[in-house]
């Protein structure tokens, strides 16, 4: 019989590289899961962290193998620190995502740092982590895994959009949970902020000032991924090999490239809502007002929400947290109907 409370450490770092998002969370479960985020907060990176994220895409395997396990000892301290500051007793598991530095489900791999075994033998609890392999390996796209969550926590809303480092939504279709990657979002519009010395466009402040350059959005917009059926999952091997060189073919100046690409961002987005529906809107994108603006003009009759802070920074977080706890009840955390697996199923390894 599986207890009805449960108390876990949700934490996530995404493709923006703002830092590891940690979040100390409550779950209740009787007729339906319910949650309150305790304790939350973002430890952002040190300057040469950014920088080795940044550019793992290139390391060699060796590299890769000594950044895994000097990230997986960063990862540890962080959530040690955390857990020492808000003076946390009461912890079922931490459940950690670790950093995404490949994702090549075509070719039957996907890498997220920080997941090996001394994790465990750094923190004396049980660890939950390494989501996306199993998917990947039942031939799935190991992404995304947010929709189980957006299906058991935030079910009144038609719609459930993310935007992170890339956008991702999910929806009900024919009475089956969807969802699919959109677009990249800040890993392209904080690259080009970070150019002007910022970390990133505050509120869209700089893309606002900036003139749609029409022949690079029509591009942009033909990009053979938009046409592609979902389910499909999206990388940094995409924004590398694809967007950055596009964008860099074209002579115009950041402003320009930063409004093209928010309009972008909103006509793809925009393709997949239908009228007269209900949006949830979360992550760090939920702060950037022009492109909420875009959106709500491409769309006039969806009712957009955005919910609290606490929400809408921890999202990720939070149900990487459900995850977890899924996982320890061996009950379903991923969705072959929105990762294209060979069937649903519990994903991630359990280390006690």
């Amino acid at each position: 019989m599986f207890k009805e409370n449960y108390n876990v450490i949700g934490v996530m770092s995404g493709t923006s590289l703002d830092g590891v998002d940690l979040a100390y969370i409550a779950f209740n479960k009787k007729d339906q899961w319910t949650y309150q985020i305790l304790h939350s907060e973002t430890v952002a990176y040190f300057p040469e962290w950014v920088e080795q994220l940044k550019n793992a895409f290139h390391f060699s395997t060796s590299e890769l193998e000594a950044l895994n396990v000097s990230y997986t000892k960063l990862l540890a301290s962080i959530i040690a620190d955390f857990i020492s500051k808000h003076q946390l007793v009461a912890i079922d598991a931490v459940c950690s995502h670790g950093h995404t530095i490949l994702h090549q489900p075509h070719n039957g791999f996907t890498l997220q740092i920080g997941n090996l075994p001394l994790l465990r033998d750094l923190l004396p609890y049980t660890i939950v982590c390494d989501f996306r392999v199993q998917d990947v390996a039942l031939g799935g796209q190991g992404a995304p895994l947010v929709p189980i969550g957006d299906e058991l926590l935030f079910s009144e809303y038609d719609y459930c959009l993310n935007l992170g480092g890339f956008s991702n939504i999910s929806f009900h279709e024919n009475c089956t949970r969807m969802a699919f990657d959109i677009s990249p979002v800040n890993t392209v519009l904080n690259y080009y902020a970070n150019a002007m010395g910022l970390p990133y466009d505050d509120g869209g402040a700089i893309a606002k000032t900036g003139t749609i350059h029409s022949e690079l959005l029509a591009q942009l917009n033909d990009l053979d991924f938009y046409a592609r059926s979902y389910p499909k999952s999206l990388g940094m091997e995409f924004v590398q090999e694809i967007i950055f060189p596009l964008l860099h073919s074209f002579p115009i100046s950041v402003p320009d490239v930063l409004a093209t690409f928010v309009e972008h961002i909103a006509v793809q987005v925009a393709a997949v809502c239908q009228p007269n529906t209900k949006l949830l809107i979360t992550g760090g994108g939920a702060y950037h007002s022009f492109l909420i603006d875009r959106l709500q003009q491409h769309l006039p009759s969806v009712q957009i929400t955005i919910p609290e802070d606490k929400t809408i920074q921890f999202k990720e977080a939070l149900i990487f947290a459900l995850l977890g706890v899924l996982r320890l009840r061996n009950e379903i955390n991923v969705l072959a109907s929105v990762t294209g697996a060979q069937r649903d199923h519990s994903s991630g390894q359990i280390y006690s």
